[in-house]
């Protein structure tokens, strides 16, 4: 990528949670009180926006000497329009960055860490400091890019839902799910708490914490090892499902509990529940499909990808 002086630089950003508890009470007095009544530190809160607002402060700064740029807090991603030529700095923490890659289409990420001694930022290769360089080797196309593949729903209705962690699908509530699944040529009926579809830039998330439990399970057969446990490539062409706690009965079954969706080999499952079923992203459980009677979902690799600039 060459960038010109017509590049825009947009700079995603985040509330503090001093920010969001002034938000939530009106005034940071109100706010300190309430903090204080329940045993927390208020000056930890002061530090940490402190630090984040100067560290915004600073990469405005270098953004705003390099051409065109634009300031855009989280709550406005959903609606924002990003250009092709577009470069993207985040100022973290790592879910604003997997946050922000879904409403992008192939522009690069500049994820930057505040306080590395606060975030361990797996996300966040690069401080303040070292913008002004990254930019320098990005605009001159010599930087080194991870691709990200991401997972996608499609319903018979023709709504879609990306995911660049996981998928969920399966009861809104804390009941079991019923649905018939298709996987490599085969279809069997189901009864579940629901199935997680993991992207490699989430398998050492949710996914691996359903793995553990399985492996866990298995050490009283002597079987230790998986070779998921330490999740796979960011950029595979590939996506992992499993179902969480499979019932066997009379009218269910458990041999499509685990495996692979690949471009050959889709993922398809139907509802077979009257009300409450759902199909979320990232676990944001708040923008959902609604998945009940009669909807078709199909889960594939989705056809955008994310770039992270990793040096």
């Amino acid at each position: 990528m060459t960038t010109t002086n017509q590049t825009r630089y947009v700079l995603v950003w985040r509330k503090t949670r001093l920010e969001e508890l002034v938000g939530r009470f009106n005034t940071w007095p109100q706010a300190q009180f309430y903090l204080e009544h329940n045993q927390a530190d208020p000056s930890d809160y002061l530090a940490e926006h402190d630090l984040y607002r100067q560290r915004v402060q600073e990469i405005e700064q270098v953004l705003k000497a390099r051409g065109r740029f634009q300031s855009l807090s989280r709550q406005y991603l959903p609606s924002f329009q990003f250009g092709p030529d577009d470069v993207v700095v985040v100022i973290g923490q790592d879910g604003l960055v997997a946050n922000t890659l879904k409403y992008l289409d192939g522009q690069p990420v500049i994820a930057i860490n505040p306080d590395p001694q606060r975030w361990d930022g797996i996300l966040l290769p690069f401080e303040t400091k070292d913008l002004d360089s990254v930019i320098s080797t990005v605009s001159k196309g010599q930087s080194t890019v991870n691709e990200i593949t991401f997972a996608q729903a499609r319903t018979n209705d023709g709504q879609t839902l990306l995911a660049i962690n996981d998928l969920f699908i399966g009861p809104k509530s804390h009941t079991s799910a019923r649905y018939s699944l298709t996987w490599d040529g085969q279809t069997e009926q189901q009864s579940s708490s629901g199935i997680i579809v993991s992207t490699g830039f989430g398998s050492t998330g949710w996914f691996a914490s359903v793995l553990a439990g399985a492996v866990g399970v298995m050490k009283e057969t002597g079987t230790q090892n998986h070779p998921l446990q330490g999740g796979f490539d960011w950029s595979a062409q590939k996506l992992q499902f499993a179902v969480r706690e499979p019932f066997p009965s009379r009218t269910s079954s458990t041999s499509l509990v685990f495996g692979e969706v690949s471009l050959n080999k889709p993922l398809s499952l139907e509802s077979m529940m009257p009300e409450n079923g759902v199909i979320f992203s990232d676990g944001v459980e708040n923008d959902y499909l609604l998945f009940n009677s009669g909807c078709r979902v199909t889960i594939g690799l989705a056809e955008k990808r994310g770039r992270l600039v990793m040096g």
